[in-house]
């Protein structure tokens, strides 16, 4: 059951977060500005390329795959982008690195880049992985803790390393989970700052002068509006959180960007809420998801009933469509394009509650940092709240 008190007791909320999600989500700036320096020490920004190379793929699980997304969204055309997760079906985690292995595409090549990033930097499927792009010709680069297992072998396969700055909060050993620990939720953002300030050095994703230290400010600013003492009602993270509890979410996204922050969004609400949710681009969500509407999901009842019996009555799931946009230099007044206003339509005809969050900022780093910051206290919020 969902707790919406505890969201309006800081101290409470302190207790239940065990595992510091909240203490790391407030640091993802911070974490930015350090692997920037980090970055520039390893030698990045003195790198001469010879010119961008034909792909790159970004090998990891979790919140990397999100970065290699987050790359996707903001490369050059002529530039592919390949998120490449583990190639079998085990869960990923400490406890399955041994049997985690990664596999390249048959077409990979001295032409292609392949960077491998990992928290731990202990899996051995990663470092086959480096051997094999090493034996292809690609190029290679290892986002990886200083003297880690990967780390190593980067200076093997004469790739080059990059550093991954760890956490420095540490969860309550009482609710350590050993065998399947939860990811830091700050991690995506020390993947990410080394990534794509090697992307705009060798031409993949040019940055605006100052991107990455931009987006760094707008997650200070935004772990502000959401900080755990904010009540609800001016709280924007701790009132999505209650939109979605005990609902269905769909969420529906408009633009490259906003697509990497809803796959961001899904995979958090299962991980830290065990809420599932459905994903899908305008306009193309319109038709993947209508049969939903026409179901018992979206019949209508309305979850505000002030009348409800809220003791003896379960509360039935219902439907909560979140529509993400990043709609640069568009002012909130201005006429939505069609596939938003029929989006919109579409769930006032059923009787669905629509939620939206954009950002009209033109940076997109920075858009993509304003959402997946709201959204990932959003997740964490509502796991607190549902845990306990």
């Amino acid at each position: 059951m969902f707790d919406d008190s505890l969201l309006d007791d800081p101290a409470a909320l302190q207790r239940a977060d065990r595992r510091r999600e909240l203490l790391a989500l407030a640091g993802a700036g911070a974490r930015i500005r350090v692997a920037l320096r980090r970055a520039d020490a390893a030698g990045v920004n003195a790198l001469n390329p010879e010119g961008r190379p034909r792909a790159v793929l970004v090998a990891g699980h979790g919140g990397v795959l999100t970065a290699a997304a987050v790359l996707a969204a903001l490369a050059v055309p002529n530039c592919q982008v390949w998120p490449l997760p583990p190639s079998d079906a085990r869960p990923a985690g400490p406890a399955f690195t041994d049997g985690e292995s990664w596999q390249l595409p048959g077409w990979a090549g001295p032409l292609d880049l392949v960077v491998l990033a990992s928290e731990g930097g202990r899996e051995g499927g990663m470092i086959n992985l480096a051997e094999q792009a090493y034996t292809r010709g690609c190029a290679i680069a290892v986002i990886a803790p200083d003297g880690s297992e990967l780390a190593e072998a980067a200076l093997q396969v004469r790739g080059l390393p990059l550093p991954f700055e760890p956490s420095a909060v540490e969860p309550d050993g009482a609710d350590a989970e050993p065998d399947l620990p939860a990811e830091d939720p700050a991690a995506l953002w020390a993947v990410l700052a080394p990534l794509l300030t090697l992307a705009d050095r060798i031409g993949v994703a040019p940055l605006a002068p100052g991107s990455l230290e931009a987006a760094a400010d707008r997650l200070d600013e935004v772990a502000v509006r959401c900080r755990p003492d904010a009540q609800a009602y001016d709280n924007p993270a701790k009132t999505l959180a209650g939109q979605l509890a005990e609902t269905v979410p769909l969420l529906w996204s408009d633009g490259a960007a906003a697509a990497a922050v809803g796959e961001r969004f899904a995979a958090a609400l299962a991980d830290r809420a065990g809420l599932p949710a459905l994903t899908a681009r305008l306009p193309q969500a319109l038709t993947a998801h209508r049969g939903m509407f026409n179901g018992r999901l979206g019949a209508g009842a309305d979850p505000d009933d002030f009348f409800r019996d809220r003791v003896d009555e379960p509360v039935p799931l219902q439907l909560q469509v979140l529509m993400l946009r990043h709609t640069p230099g568009v002012a909130e007044l201005e006429e939505p394009a069609w596939p938003v206003a029929r989006a919109r339509r579409l769930a006032a005809a059923h009787e669905v509650r629509i939620t939206e969050h954009g950002s009209s900022l033109e940076d997109p780093l920075q858009a993509l940092a304003e959402l997946i910051g709201l959204t990932d206290f959003a997740a964490v919020y509502l796991g607190l709240a549902t845990r306990n």
